[in-house]
This record gives C-alpha cells, structure tokens and sequence, in this order.
C-alpha cells in the first residue's frame, strides 16, 4: 500500500500541482478542503474547516507526512475582515492540524508548513534564512505563522517551515496576471523596478515538499526560493522577451497604487515591495535546482 501524505489546504494552484506531482511519484494523496468530499484523478477529498477537529482527523493516523498550504490569499485589500482572516485562517490551520498530529497513535514522521518570505519586508540587501525582519502588517503574519508552528515541538514528527518566494508556473499563481498585463502592452516595470523578486518554479518547489517529506536531515526553516533574484525590471523585461513583446512605458508608483486599489481590488505593496532572498539552507544540503535561468524558464512556461 502507497504511503499516504496529507495535503491541507490543497485545492489551489500549488496543492494541485503539488498533489499530481506526489502522486507521480507513488505517494497516496488525501487533500483537506472546503469542498465536496470526492475522489478525482486518483486524489481523495475529505472536508474540513481548518479551524476544528473533525473526521478529516482520520487521515493523519498512519500517514507518512502532512504538508499544510491552507491561509487565505493575501490577493486583496487588507481591509481589517481580510486582516483578520489572513491571520487566522494561518494560525489556526497549524494549530489543529498539531492537535490531530498529537491525538495520533502512530504519528506522520514529517509536518511540513508553507509559508512566505515576506518575512523579511522590503528590501534589496541579500537574506538568508538568519536576515533580520521586515516590518508591516504583512511583516507581522509571518512572524506570528512561524512562532505558532514552532511553539510546540512534535517527538516524533519533523517540523520543516518553507519560506515560499515568487512560484512560476503554468495556469495560474502569480504569474499569470502578469502575462496578461503583458499581452495587453502594459508590462512595463512597475514603480522604481528596483524591487526584487525571488522565483522559483513550481517543479523545484515540488521537489523542495518532497525533500522536506523524505530527507530526515530536513529540519526547520528553510528560504524556498531559487538561487538567481532579479529586480522587477529584469523581471519584466524577460517575460516580454518570452512573450515576444518589445519594450512598455513604466507603470509609476501612484498609478501601479491607483490600478491596484481600483482596477484589481488588492494591495499596491505587493508589486510595489520586494525581497532578494537566497536558499542557503537548501543549498548547504544539497538541493539542485532544475531552474536557475529566469529568461529560458518563462520561455518554456509561456510556450509550452
């Protein structure tokens, strides 16, 4: 029998890509969501609310590892409902997945979490895993997500925190507002272009999951990006190339700020902030990365 890794928080553009690769390599998949309890392409759905125990529970006795993407989209604008649930749909999904993992008999040997590097605020200086914090709202969820995973320690389950960066891939996440922007001749760099942004694409990141679920010597917080940072001018510049689109006029600051608010319905301080972040800890224990090179990765992407 296959063993089985439990996937809370499953169903968006990461958890399926990630649940289809699991599978691929010969994992049983048990994804918890809000949905309809079903089994598709092989994946089992059982509901849940990330919030209370529940028969979902069941799951995590036996299981191999569990692997928690649940948190509500930071896509929007932070008014304080939103605030709100961004905070609690993360700390509470830790803490009742921790609950289930300690009501267990015979425990997952692995609890790997999701979560940002936006610990780290805006900034253009090089961060590892030991950089100082930011400081902001976005600052202080983070904060608050990696002191929550680690305020209990687990005797028989290795806890491992990947800070996610920028995820490329195809149809859907954060690169595909981006592509459309383009396609309509307003990819531009958007305000200074100075911002960084730290990509990876989703395959490394599936394989990033899969290390963290299968190598024993994986253990706490890792930066889960890849090892070439690029400035949101660089960026933009190489998904017109890839999009065989020439140069755009800039978006400056107070329109990026205008079109966020108005046009998007979500926060300016995601295209306006960034991070240049690098794996040192993967990189120390010897992660490959299968893509490095920004240009011929968007290239594929976009052309596949």
């Amino acid at each position: 029998m296959a063993k089985r890794i439990v996937l809370a928080g499953g169903s968006g553009f990461l958890g399926q890509a990630l649940a289809q690769f699991l599978k691929g390599n010969g994992y049983g998949v048990t994804v918890l969501s809000r949905g309809p309890e079903r089994t598709e392409n092989g994946i089992e759905f059982k509901r849940w609310n990330g919030v209370t125990l529940g028969d979902w529970q069941e799951t995590i006795e036996g299981s191999y590892a569990v692997v928690n993407l649940t948190g509500k989209s930071v896509n929007c604008i932070y008014t304080r409902a939103n605030r709100e649930e961004i905070v609690s749909s993360r700390l509470d999904s830790v803490k009742v997945l921790r609950e289930a993992i300690e009501n267990c008999s015979n425990p997952p040997q692995a609890f790997v979490q999701a979560g940002s590097l936006a610990i780290f605020g805006d900034t253009r200086e090089v961060c590892d895993e030991n950089s100082k914090f930011g400081e902001g709202f976005s600052v202080d969820v983070c904060k608050q997500w990696e002191e929550e995973f680690f305020q209990k320690s687990l005797p028989n389950t290795r806890q491992v925190f990947l800070r996610i960066g920028f995820v490329l891939g195809r149809d859907g996440g954060a690169l595909e507002p981006l592509i459309k922007l383009v396609k309509l001749n307003l990819g531009g760099t958007v305000g200074s272009g100075k911002q960084y942004i730290s990509w990876l694409h989703i395959e490394d990141l599936n394989r990033m999951v899969l290390a963290s679920v299968e190598d024993v010597t994986f253990s706490g917080v890792y930066n889960a990006t890849g090892p070439s940072p690029v400035t949101n001018k660089e960026f933009m510049k190489s998904l017109r190339t890839a999009l065989g689109k020439g140069w755009t006029p800039p978006a400056p600051s107070p329109f990026v700020k205008l079109g966020a608010y108005v046009f998007l319905r979500t926060e300016p301080e995601l295209a306006l902030t960034g991070r240049n972040c690098m794996p040192k800890r993967l990189l120390e224990q010897g992660f490959h990365f299968h893509y490095t090179d920004l240009e011929k990765t968007l290239k594929e992407i976009v052309g596949g």
